[in-house]
């Protein structure tokens, strides 16, 4: 956006630039959160199973028709299964393969809980240990050479790059030299690492944190085979996987992506290199047009060879199902608001910061249910209201219209639900959920389409703490404001009435971002000018039976505006 002293900057003929309130994309996760994420990689994926229990990955029955012959055979078979998780290749081979035993471990203690507390669990069958692949010798838990097959399904993707060799060279330790090591995994080009990539989540090249606090990499087939080969290993095969998995409620198709290999020890494979490399091509050339992939492998795939349940699937990629988020309560004088939002757990990692409740939106919506003539008969506007809209609920009792706005459709979502839980007719008809990313011309004129008088009172809570993202938050606001009447004292003047705690954005520069767009401050509090409460718009609000009024934080202001 151009810089402009003109009162209308940066709302002109031409679309200003899209701007949210969290930061700009591509500028990738912080050097303090690569650290916490990589410190604390085992509490993460604790929660992970917590909160999913047996439910995210389906039983992965497809391991007979592709890796069968690894498994078979006369006599016992000792398998490894490294990152078990909740046990999804572990039971459908013991149940297919009697002379299989099966060393189980992850260094999620819960997971490993999870396997020894299934239906099927048997310690003749499976032996069970919590392990970090990168820290902690396997050779102590299992006889070194013993093992004839180790599954890594799904698990070297949760390690940092620069670490994975630690993990095979760990494995190596326990494998014989005629062994094999039986690998699926994320490839590059999954919808997952897409959207990831657009939520600005990146750690370092194809590495990624999810809104969890799990981490995933995504491999091409030479990293994967110079990685293998550079810790002694040779390829038996090799081939990229394509499948497209369709939720029809949600009319959502996904691209899922994976690499699919059998590594075995360098000089220990019972099959030429030239085999291996005529199955690498065969592989290859099956997914050249990932539209027909899914039908040119061996053969046909089925739906059980896509090992994420669907339902919870959505949410690692990006898209928010709510069936574990917490629900709070708001207590507002004589009025109480159950609002679902994000579980702390998550919150932290979580891109979007419209599914939490902020601090000043607690006291915003206290203020508005102890003054309700601030709103009442007006039209009000709410910008980056997030999920929990409470300050527009609280609007909607006493004023004549109230449009709920966020620039996320996910928070929107959320946001949808909150307010038919809570509201009733006929306030539920006065209030709106619309989305506004602010500067965006199309959304602007779609909030005009509501209401094309201009808003009396626009309100805003905690929407000011990235500074890329001030001037488009003012230049929205005076685009949707009402005009002035003269007729009117100046406390029914059009307000744009900001509720914050300073952070990125201190107040001169708000100020002056105010000033471009043709804003004056009238008011703010707390104010150290020894105005009487008579004299002060904000300290009125606060006037009688102030204490009564929820303060969450002493660091929180308002600041009161009006168009020159």
């Amino acid at each position: 956006m151009e810089s402009s002293n003109a009162p209308n900057a940066g709302i002109g003929k031409e679309e200003a630039p899209k701007l949210q309130i969290y930061p700009t994309p591509n500028t990738g996760v912080s050097p303090f959160w690569r650290d916490k994420y990589e410190r604390e990689a085992k509490k993460y994926w604790d929660l992970f199973y917590k909160r999913h229990q047996d439910r995210f990955f389906k039983d992965r029955h497809y391991l007979d028709k592709e890796w069968g012959r690894y498994f078979s055979g006369a006599g016992r078979k000792d398998v490894l299964e490294v990152g078990c998780g909740a046990g999804n290749t572990i039971f459908p081979l013991i149940a297919a393969y009697p002379d299989v035993f099966v060393y189980a471990c992850d260094f999620s203690p819960r997971a490993v809980n999870l396997v020894m507390t299934h239906k099927d669990f048997t310690e003749t069958r499976v032996s069970t240990f919590v392990c970090d692949l990168i820290s902690d010798d396997l050779s102590r838990q299992i006889s070194p050479s013993s093992i004839d097959i180790v599954t890594m399904v799904f698990v070297l993707s949760a390690v940092s790059p620069e670490k994975m060799s630690l993990v095979l060279q760990n494995i190596k330790k326990v494998l014989k030299p005629t062994g094999y090591v039986l690998f699926r995994d994320y490839a590059i080009g999954d919808l997952a690492q897409e959207r990831l990539t657009g939520k600005d989540q990146k750690i370092s090249e194809n590495f990624y944190v999810r809104g969890d606090g799990t981490r995933a990499f995504y491999f091409s087939n030479d990293f994967l085979t110079s990685l293998f080969k550079e810790n002694g290993f040779d390829v038996e095969e090799l081939g990229l996987c394509c499948k497209q998995v369709e939720n029809r409620a949600r009319e959502l198709v996904m691209n899922r992506r994976w690499v699919q290999a059998v590594f075995c020890s360098s000089g220990g494979a019972t099959s030429s290199s030239e085999e291996a490399s005529v199955r690498v091509d065969i592989f290859n050339q099956a997914i050249i047009e990932p539209d027909v992939a899914a039908n040119t492998l061996k053969e046909p795939m089925n739906d059980s060879e896509v090992d994420m349940s669907e339902g919870v699937a959505f949410e690692m990629f990006g898209l928010s199902s709510f069936e574990d988020n917490e629900m709070i309560e708001v207590n507002l004088r004589d009025r109480s608001f159950k609002i679902e939002v994000l579980s702390k757990e998550y919150q932290h990692t979580c891109r979007s910061t419209g599914l939490m409740l902020w601090e000043s939106a607690h006291l915003m919506a206290a203020v508005l249910a102890r003054n309700p003539t601030i709103v009442a008969g007006k039209k009000v506007l709410e910008l980056g209201c997030g999920c929990g809209g409470i300050c527009s609920m609280v609007a909607a009792g006493s004023a004549d219209l109230v449009v709920a706005t966020d620039g996320d459709s996910i928070a929107l979502d959320l946001l949808a639900q909150n307010v038919t839980a809570n509201l009733k007719p006929p306030f539920l008809a006065k209030l709106i959920t619309k989305r506004l990313e602010w500067g965006n011309r199309d959304h602007i004129e779609a909030i005009k389409e509501e209401n094309n008088e201009g808003f009396e009172v626009i309100l805003g809570t905690d929407v000011s703490y990235i500074p890329e993202a001030i001037l488009p938050l003012f230049a929205t606001a005076k685009e949707l404001t009402a005009s002035s009447n003269k007729s009117l004292r100046e406390d029914q003047q059009p307000a744009f009435i900001l509720c914050h705690i300073f952070r990125q954005v201190d107040e001169p520069s708000m100020l002056s971002a105010a000033t471009q767009c043709g804003f004056r401050l009238v008011d703010k509090w707390p104010s150290k000018n020894s105005a009487s409460p008579s004299e002060s718009i904000i300290s009125s609000w606060f006037s009688e039976n102030g204490h009564e009024v929820y303060l969450p934080s002493p660091a929180l202001n308002i600041m009161y505006f009006q168009v020159e």
